[in-house]
């Protein structure tokens, strides 16, 4: 029987996978302008969204 089962590893690689396609679409496309002020401003509507430490 094997210690590990590998579907748990397999969905943190798919998620994390989306997520940097995530952020590569709100940092490249026009994806940014229509979502992400809305996104941030409900966090924290002080801030803007730029104002985030991208990498």
């Amino acid at each position: 029987m094997p210690q590990l089962n590998p579907a748990p590893w397999l969905l943190i690689l798919i998620m994390s996978w989306l997520t940097l396609l995530l952020l590569y679409l709100t940092k490249t496309t026009n994806f940014s302008n229509t979502y992400t002020p809305s996104i941030f401003q409900t966090v924290n509507h002080k801030a803007s969204p730029w104002a985030w430490p991208w990498p």
